[in-house]
């Protein structure tokens, strides 16, 4: 029985030794799309590189290995993660959501309700959530914390009273990433990242992940990837590979960055409020002038304005023409992502060089 290794150890030894023909340290990038029967009625296990590709395979067992799950799936992108999940659901199905969502996710629930797929209702708190869960709930939807106003959701007493009343949990996983929490072991049915984001880590990859503990759920996800094809290609599927080598030390450094930026933020008169869970690297913050936004983010010297966020550089944000552009902005008002919010990513940069460029935006 092989020794059950923890979670910096599974990283660093993403895709190690798993070309048993060479030995090969690094994974090898399996191009091939078809691959050769060994005989009539016989398979290696791989015949079509969208059913299954030797690449992704590995990459899809360290991906449910760090979300201490039994099953995983990368796809092409975050939101065909999440397109990929619910699909595995009946039309007419109720969807109990939390309110603050990204921007994307709520373009396709708001297309999925007008097309009458499935039935979506918001919620703003934790409570408002929880009280609305019943009998008729068949899938109840989070993300923790939340983008972008990042407040944080109680994943096990969500996950036990859906359970309870006979509805499933998805938990966006995208923003803490298996380093500060695995919904899996809370209890989460199915779990999505967007892993163009911290996964990854260097804003060259586009790619989504889908993990589960049920193996019919697996089932109906894998015959749905198979059949629809937003699979992730090979050499994505390695790029995200050698990212994740380095997901603990990276998220540590956001990490410690974030704590000191928000610190800083909270000392500024230029901002009236910080939003800040205390750990990963996403910052949301409102100035108190919401008229020197673009001169506040043309200012910027270090931070990148653009859309994104997890990788080894800090970005900046603006919600409201961004990200959450396809949110009306009553509805983005009512619960409040207002036109005074900025989102900020933290890198790895010398933190120092990251408070210098904000405090001077800031004063312009």
């Amino acid at each position: 029985m092989s020794k059950e290794l923890r979670l910096e150890t599974i990283l660093a030894h993403a895709g190690i030794n798993s070309d048993e023909a060479t030995g090969a340290l690094a994974a090898p990038i399996h191009f091939s799309t078809t691959y050769q029967h060994p005989e009539f009625g016989k398979s290696t296990g791989f015949d079509y590189t969208r059913t299954k590709n030797p690449t992704r395979a590995t990459l899809e067992k360290t991906l449910a290995a760090i979300e201490k799950a039994d099953y995983a799936i990368a796809t092409s992108s975050g939101m065909s993660a999440i397109v990929l999940a619910f699909e595995i659901f009946p039309v007419g199905s109720k969807v109990l959501a939390v309110r603050d969502l990204y921007g994307g996710s709520f373009r396709w629930f708001n297309d999925q309700a007008k097309q009458g797929r499935f039935d979506f209702t918001y919620k703003n708190t934790e409570a408002e959530l929880l009280e609305a869960i019943t009998e008729d709930t068949d899938i109840v939807y989070v993300e923790t914390p939340t983008n972008p106003l990042m407040i944080e959701f109680d994943i096990e007493k969500i996950a036990e009273l859906a359970h309870a009343k006979g509805a499933k949990l998805i938990v966006d996983n995208t923003f803490y990433s298996p380093i500060y929490q695995n919904p899996i072991t809370q209890g989460a049915d199915i779990v999505v990242h967007s892993a163009t984001k911290y996964l990854a880590g260097h804003n060259d990859v586009l790619a989504g992940v889908v993990v589960t503990n049920d193996k019919e759920t697996y089932d109906q996800l894998f015959y749905n990837l198979n059949t629809t094809g937003p699979t992730l290609s090979p050499f994505d599927s390695y790029m995200l590979m050698r990212g994740l080598k380095t997901l603990k030390l990276r998220m540590e450094k956001s990490t410690e960055n974030a704590k000191e930026v928000a610190a800083f933020l909270e000392t500024s008169p230029a901002v009236k409020e910080v939003l800040y869970t205390g750990k990963g690297g996403m910052i949301s913050f409102k100035v108190a002038d919401q008229a020197k936004i673009p001169n506040l983010i043309n200012s910027l010297q270090v931070f990148t304005f653009a859309e994104s966020l997890g990788g080894v550089e800090s970005l900046i944000t603006y919600p409201t023409t961004q990200t959450h552009a396809d949110i009306p902005a009553d509805v983005r008002a009512s619960y409040g992502l207002t036109d005074d919010l900025l989102r900020i990513s933290i890198g790895i940069e010398d933190v120092r060089d990251l408070i210098e460029d904000l405090e001077t935006a800031l004063q312009a």
